[in-house]
């Protein structure tokens, strides 16, 4: 019974961590956590509320919300791109109502003049280059097409949008959205969690005894799922950069963007080293449990040498701990905080390292004449090296170095993150 409440209790936790790596682990950390989120509702909040109390005392119509939402889609943008947010909004919703009060003048609302607004709207959309605000063109047509005095909708709907973007980007400059650090190292931790839960459930499996194609079948799509966190992750760093333009509270600290991309990149190296790894095992596992038997040095098959394919589990199982760490310690860098999270990650590298040996003397102990067996023994092998590679305290300390030392060139008062050299130099 105490047996079982652990297993669901692990399980339970490495659910968790896959949907909120970043989740505090004590009661004290979550109003830290809170803190950011709660200001950023409230922050938007006042910016709708306030936007609608102003059209409203403008027009007298309490009932068009458009400057409301005017505000918070210009509040998403950065303090540097929040002046063309709001442009480009405008002339969407002014090409919007002057194509609505030149059809309604001419014919009114019927089927082909509703279809033809919605086509003229697009396609004037599409010559003024209004991207992201394209749909705002037709959509304000239609609003006001279906009117019966479109005129006064017109102008209501044109000062709603005017007064929620001016609103909009007042706020973006008066107070101005955090920097996003934290969210982009929190997605740089994500990208590492599930890289390393997709390696945990390997791990189990091969652990469990035979490996069939369907489960590498598994495991290289869990691989290849990797590729939505990494591409939500690089947008996150790439908004790093972008909020920091023309944003006040950026002022006195250094860009975290280079330590993140950099170790988004290397999280990226370790997730294309397990999906070749995966790829070579599936090529190599035998498609019929006969022919397995007829070849016993294959990974799971039942004649497999058990410490081997034991060993084999525990390395998949020290990796996923590693790319963990991994992810915990760009997250410390881009906090300041690296003194813990270093020093787990070279406690995790160094079992990594004693495991691999154990596979390698396993793996290789074991003379064939089998080609694809060599084969399949130097990608196990290199696939791990290519993760201590990528994943090296020496590698990571040198590119922090460089960052440190090329953002000190121009703020070279300013305070950042502390260099702390690992032990292995420290004791040098």
């Amino acid at each position: 019974m105490a047996d079982r409440r652990q297993r669901w209790q692990s399980a339970a936790e490495r659910a968790a961590d896959l949907a909120w790596p970043t989740r505090p682990r004590t009661w004290r950390d979550l109003p830290t956590r809170l803190r950011g989120t709660l200001s950023e509702v409230l922050r938007l909040t006042t910016a709708a509320v306030l936007s609608w109390l102003l059209a409203w005392q403008v027009t007298g119509t309490k009932y068009d919300l458009t400057s409301s939402l005017t505000a918070l889609l210009v509040l998403q943008a950065s303090a540097y791109s929040t002046v063309r947010m709001g442009l480009l909004r405008v002339g969407a919703v002014l090409t919007g109502v002057l194509v609505a009060v030149g059809f309604s003048t001419l014919a009114g609302l019927t089927w082909w003049s509703l279809g033809a607004v919605i086509a003229a709207s697009l396609l004037l959309a599409k010559v003024f280059r209004l991207g992201a605000q394209a749909l705002e063109v037709p959509i304000s047509a239609m609003l006001i097409l279906g009117v019966s005095a479109p005129d006064l909708v017109a102008e209501a709907r044109v000062a709603h949008t005017l007064v929620g973007a001016a609103v909009g980007v007042l706020f973006n400059f008066v107070l101005p959205g955090a920097v996003p650090n934290r969210r982009a190292g929190n997605e740089v931790l994500r990208v590492a969690y599930a890289a390393a839960e997709c390696l945990d459930g390997a791990s189990r499996t091969l652990a469990a005894g035979q490996v069939t194609r369907r489960d590498l079948s598994e495991w290289a799509e869990r691989a290849r799922s990797v590729s939505g966190p990494l591409a939500v992750a690089s947008r996150a760093v790439s908004q790093v950069e972008e909020s920091r333009k023309l944003n006040p509270r950026a002022l006195g600290t250094r860009s975290v963007e280079p330590v993140l991309r950099s170790g988004l990149d290397r999280l990226e190296g370790c997730v294309i080293a397990i999906r070749a790894l995966f790829v070579v095992l599936m090529q190599e596992l035998p498609d019929e449990t006969p022919s397995a038997e007829q070849r016993p040095d294959r990974p799971g098959s039942p004649a497999y040498d058990e410490d081997a394919r034991r060993a084999f589990a525990v390395v998949l199982d020290d990796i996923a701990d590693c790319l963990r760490g991994f992810g915990q310690l760009v997250r410390a860098e881009a906090e300041g905080n690296l003194e813990e999270a270093e020093r787990a990650m070279a406690s995790s590298l160094e079992i990594l390292r004693e495991t691999r040996a154990i596979l390698t003397e396993l793996l290789m102990s074991r003379p064939s004449s089998d080609a694809g067996l060599w084969l399949l023994r130097g990608s196990i092998l290199a696939a791990v090296e290519q993760v201590l590679v990528e994943l090296d305290l020496e590698r990571r300390f040198r590119q922090r170095e460089e960052w440190q030392r090329s953002s000190a060139l121009t703020l070279p008062r300013l305070t950042g993150l502390e260099v702390r050299l690992p032990r292995s130099r420290r004791a040098r």
